[in-house]
């Protein structure tokens, strides 16, 4: 299984569980890679062959943008359902980090893995 993956895509959502943190948009970070194969597209030179990152990166932005969670667990797990479900990723590590949630900190966050990585 190859790997393809996006660094640092940031996203605007509403997240958080304080009154204050429901009522404005905050920047998390996503750091995602996914398991899949790219033999076909690497055969083809075809995008339509391809795991096209960018499909990727727009259809997270969208959820992110439309999401309300309160955790960052929530948001994660959301975003993982979905690529695993839309798109042909095999497996996924992804790392979610709200900047700024913790004085002191670049970032907090939650890393989860989600399918069998082959």
């Amino acid at each position: 299984m190859d790997t393809v993956f996006i660094d640092d895509l940031r996203l605007s959502t509403v997240i958080g569980v304080h009154d204050w943190e429901r009522k404005l948009k905050q920047h998390v970070h996503l750091d995602v890679e996914m398991g899949a194969d790219t033999a076909g597209a690497a055969g083809s030179d075809n995008i339509s062959d391809a795991l096209d990152y960018s499909a990727v990166a727009e259809a997270v932005q969208q959820l992110a943008e439309n999401s309300e969670c309160q955790l960052l667990e929530t948001l994660a797990e959301r975003i993982a359902s979905m690529l695993m479900t839309d798109f042909p990723v095999l497996w996924l590590r992804l790392k979610l980090r709200k900047v700024g949630a913790v004085r002191g900190t670049a970032g907090v966050g939650v890393i989860i893995e989600r399918g069998k990585r082959s």
